[in-house]
């Protein structure tokens, strides 16, 4: 249960004075939907107010404050301005300019002949100076309720920062004294303030470097604490020691030899899986660098060792590959394997799940259908999960509870994820990383071209499908809404099937599974020349035939997210091509990242370029990670705080009591106040 303390926080947005169902609006857009989100909601910069006794035309593009006195008003016929001509105390005359209102409340708020302290930005216009709508107008003797900096919020349409900034001043207002769960050495070490304090203060003055640095600190200290705690209780509960003897791996017809990453990945796998302890392993391991092998050996120790394993899949798509590889490479070993998805119904889904029950089933496949009620294991020994980011720690747990004993876990992503970012996202597991590709997996050549050389792109994909191969065509992020992302990939289609005809296949995130999966196949199958598609197609699609894709409006993806999709290619023997179409005007960061993207091949060198070109914005692109995993510590932040509070957060609970403790009964009150509670069963049974 979340502690009491921490009630006034959780409460609904709308409990905040002011806030009713037309603000409410506004702020849900923010994710503001409870008052700590608000207090959450920190400044991203500041405005510094200039005090002035007297205009000056040098100030122009400042935001000034200064006492004005109305000369006369200027109101235009219909919906024109209102125009207020004030002069300083020298009869220096500046128009204060009002858009879209009426006339009276203007009047009112600055009666003719009366001195008010107006603040603005100062513009020149024509030969004229104006203030376009004064920020703040006060008279003189609330002079000093106006602050010299003033917050700016990010803001959605409906909402000003002086707003937000009282919003925040309510929340910090009903906020709690919350005991200190920092070590006392560390706290002084870094001078950070108290959290509330820290809090007032960041909302007061957004440059107060030592309080935002302690926000965040919080913040990632109770991240590292609840993996910390995760994988405590991982390691507490008692597993089964799973053995193989060879027998099964030893009749595998593999076309090529491990690489030594995979060698000694498999070796560390079958290492884990040997001990009571469950294994909690993280595969990270680049497109193309044979982590389906990789699973496919800690599946047959399983196996070996008498138990059951099932191999996790994001997508439909995904899994009915997996099964169909599986499938292939386990023919003649006498192990069984079955899948089960969404769409498994009636006979199909029952002989599966009797398969299961009774263990004539060895190795199940499919997507988190596999650990519905209904489906039950006779001895499930290990559990593999593909594209680790697609599943949350509450998933992983339902699946592990389908075994008698706690299972081994294996995850693996494709996403390469800087080394900073493993210990915030993966902290409670250890890591494996294939970091070799296999023999044979040519580097992508991948060329990048002005969108004005559209024409010269489609004639060379004429000669490509000439030749009998197949390509991709990527369709550009519109923006963050899936409707017009399709009109673009509609469109790209319809222009293409004019010169191609019924070549041209379409595939988006909006259509139904069963139809996606039509269209894959159609693909796969060769009957389709040219896919189509929306970034759906970035994890998991295996067509070694398609040599060749194309991404256009590359600069507007973010670096792993290309990276990703040019790996569709390059699956088969022989040369493939990345092609990126960009915009005329680049930025400064676009141009960096296509340029890595020109030279390089290694996802890992990508996913670290990727965070430090980003800076503070979201982590590798909301498609592709879910919910970034911090909203007050920025990743340049990250690299500092995260081996302090994962060193902190040892010290928590190997000296200092853990949850028990004075400072662990703080530091729980941490871990609900940044919501890293979930998953984590110690903190309900202590």
């Amino acid at each position: 249960m979340r502690p009491e303390l921490l009630n006034p926080l959780f409460a609904e947005v709308t409990s905040l004075k002011g806030v009713g169902p037309a603000l409410a609006k506004p702020l849900e857009r923010l994710k503001l939907s409870r008052v700590a989100d608000v207090a959450f909601h920190l400044p991203t910069g500041w405005v510094d107010r200039l005090k002035r006794n007297e205009l000056m035309e040098q100030d122009a593009g400042r935001v000034i404050a200064i006492p004005l006195t109305a000369v006369d008003y200027r109101v235009s016929a219909g919906r024109g301005p209102t125009r207020v001509r004030a002069a300083d105390k020298h009869g220096n005359i500046v128009n204060l300019t009002y858009f879209g209102g009426s006339s009276g409340w203007v009047k009112k708020l600055f009666p003719l002949g009366e001195t008010r302290l107006v603040s603005g930005k100062l513009e020149t216009y024509g030969q004229e100076l104006q203030i376009v709508h004064p920020d703040h107008v006060l008279p003189e003797a609330e002079a000093d309720s106006l602050p010299e900096r003033e917050a700016i919020y990010p803001l959605s349409e409906g909402l000003t920062s002086r707003r937000v900034g009282q919003l925040a001043a309510q929340a910090i207002e009903r906020a709690p004294d919350l005991p200190e769960w920092i070590e006392p050495s560390l706290l002084s070490k870094h001078q950070w303030p108290a959290w509330k304090e820290a809090l007032a203060r960041i909302h007061a003055d957004p440059a107060d470097a030592k309080a935002r640095e302690r926000l965040a600190y919080d913040e990632v200290f109770a991240n590292q604490l609840a993996l910390l705690l995760v994988r405590g209780e991982a390691r507490a509960r008692k597993g089964r020691a799973l053995t193989g003897d060879g027998r099964l791996r030893a009749k595998l017809d593999l076309p090529y030899k491990p690489t030594g990453a995979q060698s000694r990945t498999i070796g560390e796998i079958e290492g884990d899986m040997a001990q009571t302890q469950p294994m909690l392993r993280l595969l990270q391991g680049d497109v193309g660098s044979g982590k389906t092998l990789v699973a496919l050996m800690a599946l047959l120790i399983a196996v070996e060792g008498g138990a059951q394993g099932a191999l996790l899949a994001p997508t439909e798509i995904l899994a009915r590959q997996h099964y169909a590889t599986l499938q292939r490479q386990l023919a003649g070993t006498g192990v069984t394997v079955a899948a089960l998805t969404g769409r498994d119904k009636g006979r199909v889904r029952e002989g599966v799940l009797m398969g299961l029950a009774d263990g004539s089933i060895d190795i199940l496949v499919g997507t988190h259908a596999i650990f519905q009620e209904a489906v039950a294991y006779r001895d499930l020994g290990l559990v593999v999960v593909d594209e680790q980011h697609r599943f949350g720690v509450a998933q992983r747990m339902m699946l592990q509870a389908k075994a008698a004993r706690p299972p081994h876990l294996l995850v693996m992503t494709a996403t390469p994820i800087p080394r900073t970012l493993t210990l915030a996202q993966y902290g409670e597991m250890d890591v494996s990383r294939l970091d070799e590709m296999p023999p044979g997996r040519e580097p992508i050549e991948t060329v990048v071209m002005s969108e004005d050389k559209l024409d010269a792109v489609v004639d060379g994909l004429a000669r490509h499908l000439s030749a009998g191969k197949q390509a991709y065509w990527v369709c550009p992020l519109v923006e963050e809404s899936e409707k017009s992302d399709l009109a673009a990939a509609e469109a790209r289609a319809e222009a293409l099937r004019q010169r191609f005809g019924d070549k041209v296949a379409l595939v988006h995130g909006r259509m139904k599974p069963l139809e996606k999966d039509a269209v894959m196949a159609e693909f796969a199958a060769a009957r389709a020349g040219v896919l189509v598609a929306t970034t759906v197609i970035e994890v998991g699609v295996d067509v070694p035939n398609a040599t060749l894709i194309v991404i256009e409006a590359a600069d507007r993806f973010g670096l792993a997210q290309l990276h990703q999709l040019r790996g569709r290619v390059g699956r088969g023997g022989g040369k493939s091509v990345c092609l990126l179409l960009r915009g005329n005007s680049l930025s400064e960061t676009s141009r960096a990242r296509l340029a890595l993207m020109r030279e390089s091949n290694d996802g890992f060198r990508i996913a670290e370029e990727d965070l430090r070109l980003r800076g503070g914005g979201e982590l590798l692109g909301t498609r592709q990670s879910g919910e970034a995993v911090f909203r007050l510590a920025t990743p340049e932040m990250l690299g500092e705080l995260l081996p302090v509070a994962n060193a902190d957060a040892r010290l928590l609970v190997d000296r200092d009591g853990g949850l028990e403790g004075p400072r662990g009964q703080a530091a729980r009150v941490a871990l609900y106040l940044f919501e890293r509670d979930a998953g984590v069963g110690r903190l309900r049974s202590g």
